[in-house]
């Protein structure tokens, strides 16, 4: 063992020192090991690039908020539009009685004189209505047979159709004829049971309730005889309905002469206000905003007009006994409106047009959408009644078709419930015009939209354009679901043909792509 004080010394003897060269100096000591040789020189670039664009994953508010903005849902609805497609085609062959319905009765004549010199007989579908929830849906005809099919029903036999002639009855559950042409349909908002019809040649609104298995109506609403100078009486048609939706009891109807009746069914059958213009021109179409406050009427003249059922003395009207008249407080002529649109002026002559209806636009109530007679569709925002939307086809007779047979029904467009999107039946081809509306000058069919806008990337910049669905029939009346945005369209031949997205298999996705858009 070694010594206590040499272990000691030891462990204070100091460890030997290394000799570190320094890094630049010993670089440059060895020339052949330098490193510039081997850097690339930079390529020369702009003094401020612009930094790389990257698309924002939208779905992140969505997923956050759980609320889906216009803007998004607007963006989203151009998927929707592709999607689009003739999935069922479902025809009026009913019989009542063991013999065909009257609407049945005129597609087989019709059919049959369809080579010879013959006058056809009244026919097509002249009124189409969803209920609120979308359960029901209505339809009426021109030969008078009223109709009321459960949607899931249809959609359900929209699966397996066949080529059979014989019709399947289970589809619908109330079908009856009225003996008489109907030319409107419309839901009680306030009672969804109820259904009201109405006719251009008749001064009654037929009021049913699908609950009772009954041909005859509940209650039978009527206006009051005019008299001509011989004495004769002279009963005015009736074009349109609108329900007050706070009150079941109580409703409106537009007539041939330019007067809106309001009834309220707990006091008298017989109208208790009458709402008229200055013109006797017949209103094709009415309706009432959000708050059941404004009534607007489309005219045979090309003018819009607006009542306030107020009367400037809240509900007075309806309390009231006595018949009372109140004139519009504004009044708009489209043509007008449309001549302050420079880029459609430029392009054709503007004249007065019957306007076939006008319908409020259920996601954004400012919006009063507007149909023309010769095909023209546009909006009218009822804040400062200026045209900020419009679509125009080409015409009928570009094509070759014969207007004379478009005369004789009123073309019935309807909004989809959330997006903006206004479906309309073409004047000159066979199927369905799916207008973008959206309340913005991004909107393919805005006055001030702009074609050589672009966005930044593809992805942000994915517009909603127009889209046409050609369908194997000429439409006449739109409605859409108010949940899943299904399109019925009503025909010129009675039918009823559904316009959703096409039914894929299980198996067919399987074996689709990645790539592959599956709706």
């Amino acid at each position: 063992m070694q010594p206590l004080q040499q272990l000691c010394s030891c462990a204070q003897k100091p460890a030997p020192r290394l000799h570190v060269f320094p890094l630049p100096d010993r670089l440059n000591s060895y020339p052949h090991a330098r490193m510039d040789k081997y850097v690339v020189p930079r390529p020369s670039s702009p003094p401020n690039p612009k930094p790389l664009r990257r698309s924002r994953w939208k779905m992140s508010l969505v997923e956050l908020n759980g609320r889906m903005p216009p803007k998004h849902r607007h963006e989203i609805s151009a998927l929707l539009l592709e999607s689009y497609a003739e999935i069922g085609d479902f025809a009026h062959c009913y019989n009542i009685g063991g013999q065909s319905c009257p609407t049945h009765l005129n597609r087989m004549v019709n059919d049959a004189n369809v080579d010879l010199q013959v006058p056809s007989r009244k026919e097509g579908i002249s009124g189409l209505e969803f209920d609120t929830k979308g359960i029901y849906l209505a339809s009426v005809t021109k030969s008078g047979c009223l109709t009321v099919h459960d949607f899931e029903t249809l959609y359900y036999l929209s699966h397996s159709q066949s080529s059979c002639l014989l019709e399947d009855e289970t589809k619908h559950l109330v079908h009856l004829t009225t003996h008489q042409q109907l030319d409107v349909v419309r839901w009680n908002i306030a009672n969804q049971d109820e259904v009201a019809c109405a006719s251009m040649q008749s001064n009654k609104i037929l009021l049913f309730d699908i609950g009772y298995i009954s041909s005859e109506p509940v209650e039978v609403l009527k206006t009051r005889p005019t008299f001509t100078v011989h004495g004769s009486e002279v009963y005015n048609g009736l074009s349109d309905i609108a329900f007050i939706s706070s009150d079941k009891s109580r409703l409106l109807a537009s007539d041939l002469y330019g007067v809106i009746y309001v009834w309220d069914r707990r006091m008298s059958d017989h109208p208790c206000l009458e709402l008229t213009t200055n013109l006797r021109s017949t209103l094709n179409s009415i309706q009432l905003n959000v708050e059941d406050r404004i009534v607007y009427g489309a005219s045979k003249q090309g003018i819009i007009y607006a009542w306030d059922l107020r009367g400037g003395r809240t509900s007075i009207a309806f309390q009231s006994h006595k018949e009372v008249y109140y004139p519009p407080v504004t009044s708009v002529k489209l043509a007008q409106m449309l001549e302050k649109i420079t880029s459609l002026k430029a392009q054709s002559d503007i004249y007065s047009k019957e306007i076939h209806s006008i319908d409020l636009d259920p996601s954004c109530p400012y919006q009063l959408a507007f149909h023309l007679d010769d095909g023209w569709s546009g909006v009218l925002n009822i804040y400062n009644f200026q045209v900020t939307h419009m679509h125009c086809p080409p015409p009928a007779w570009l094509h070759g078709k014969d207007m004379s047979t478009n005369s004789l029904h009123l073309r019935k467009p309807a909004w989809l419930g959330t997006c903006s999107i206004y479906a309309v039946g073409s004047s000159s081809d066979d199927g369905i015009h799916l207008l973008d509306f959206y309340p913005d000058s991004t909107s393919a069919c805005h006055v001030d939209f702009n074609e050589e806008t672009k966005s930044i990337s593809e992805e942000e910049n994915q517009r909603v354009l127009n889209k046409f669905i050609p369908l194997s029939k000429g439409v006449t009346a739109c409605a859409a679901h108010p949940l899943n945005g299904t399109i019925i369209a009503g025909t010129k031949q009675s039918s009823l043909v559904m316009v959703s997205q096409r039914h894929q298999s299980c198996s067919d996705i399987e074996e689709c792509s990645s790539s592959d858009k599956i709706f």
